[in-house]
C-alpha cells in the first residue's frame, strides 16, 4: 500500500463524507418505513458533521502553512 492510500488528504476525506452525505440523503428519501429514514437522516447528519470538522481541519492546516 502506498502513503496516499494509507493517508488520505483532509481533502479526500472532506469529498468522501459529502459523498456519503448525499447519499443518506437519497437513503433516507427512498426508505420503506419511517424507522429506516431516520436511519438514514442520523448518518447524513454525522456525515455533515464529520465533513464541518473536516473544514475546520482544512483550514487549521491552511494557516500552519502561511505561517
Amino acid at each position: 500500500m502506498s502513503d496516499e492510500t494509507d493517508n488520505p488528504s483532509t481533502e479526500e476525506l472532506k469529498i468522501a463524507q459529502g459523498e456519503r452525505e448525499t447519499a443518506s440523503h437519497t437513503a433516507a428519501k427512498r426508505a420503506d418505513t419511517e424507522a429506516e429514514e431516520l436511519q438514514h437522516e442520523r448518518r447524513a447528519e454525522k456525515s455533515a458533521y464529520l465533513r464541518e470538522k473536516l473544514e475546520e481541519r482544512e483550514r487549521a492546516e491552511r494557516k500552519i502553512d502561511d505561517v
